[in-house]
């Protein structure tokens, strides 16, 4: 097996024992670390680096960054987390951020997926449409 395949799966089984019920656990990383740190694996920087944007990414699958113009309705943001939730099937939790660039409306972003309805985007659509 080559290196790089080696740090991969290195830092993979590593990301599998940070997760505990198919979450991301704190306790679990820590654990983990710690171990990293008695003893370290062959490549161990390289396999760090490859373990902690494994581990970032799965941070973010569950972690929904919603940004808003304006005020947020106070029952908005509880609504939201419970639709991401039932959508993609596990639990979710929110940061929210007041972006003034999208006028009105709300952008959330999960992992990779954006989702956007706001005045800003319609504009940007209507611009494109009209040219």
């Amino acid at each position: 097996m080559s290196a790089s395949k080696q740090i991969r799966a290195t830092a993979r089984t590593l990301l599998k024992l940070s997760l505990e019920n198919g979450q991301l656990s704190e306790a679990k990383v820590a654990d983990v670390l710690a171990w990293f740190e008695q003893k370290p694996p062959a490549h161990s920087a390289a396999t760090l680096r490859e373990y902690h944007r494994l581990a970032l990414r799965e941070y973010n699958r569950s972690r929904a960054r919603v940004e808003f113009a304006g005020a947020l309705p106070g029952d908005a943001l509880p609504s939201i987390v419970a639709q991401l939730s039932s959508i993609y099937g596990r639990p979710v939790s929110a940061i929210t951020r007041e972006n003034p660039d999208l006028i009105a409306g709300v952008r959330i972003s999960i992992g990779d997926d954006v989702y956007e309805r706001s005045i800003a985007i319609e504009l940007e659509s209507l611009a494109s449409s009209s040219v």
